[in-house]
């Protein structure tokens, strides 16, 4: 079990910046990935980025350039760095933890936290 806890939402205005956080706990040393999901009024979720326990990272062609994640083992943090954000980046922000185990009848096991809004105004 993984437990998430986002923090970091807001209001901020076209261009701005904002950073948001996610502390993990619980079997974190079995993560294989994590990332952040975005979920827009009246849309369905959709993935911003995403960091493999190697480091590898990968990002919506949207975001590409402006946000920027990164993980920090010690702390046991996932962090998004959001630049030159444009309203359509508005929405409730979910951090998510994937293990790739085979137990309880499943191989994929997707963890999420409560969510956290980011609203960019005009």
């Amino acid at each position: 079990q993984v437990q998430l806890v986002e923090s970091g939402g807001g209001l901020v205005q076209a261009g701005g910046s904002l950073s948001l956080s996610c502390a993990a706990s619980g079997s974190i040393a079995s993560i294989n990935i994590m990332g952040w999901y975005r979920q827009a009024p009246g849309k369905q979720r959709e993935l911003v980025a995403t960091i493999e326990s190697a480091g590898y990272t990968s990002y919506a062609d949207s975001v590409k350039g402006r946000f920027t994640i990164s993980r920090d083992i010690a702390k046991n943090t996932l962090d998004l760095q959001m630049n030159s954000l444009k309203t359509e980046d508005t929405g409730v922000y979910y951090c998510n933890a994937v293990i790739y185990r085979w137990y309880s009848g499943s191989y994929r096991h997707d963890y999420w936290g409560q969510g956290t809004q980011v609203t960019v105004s005009s």
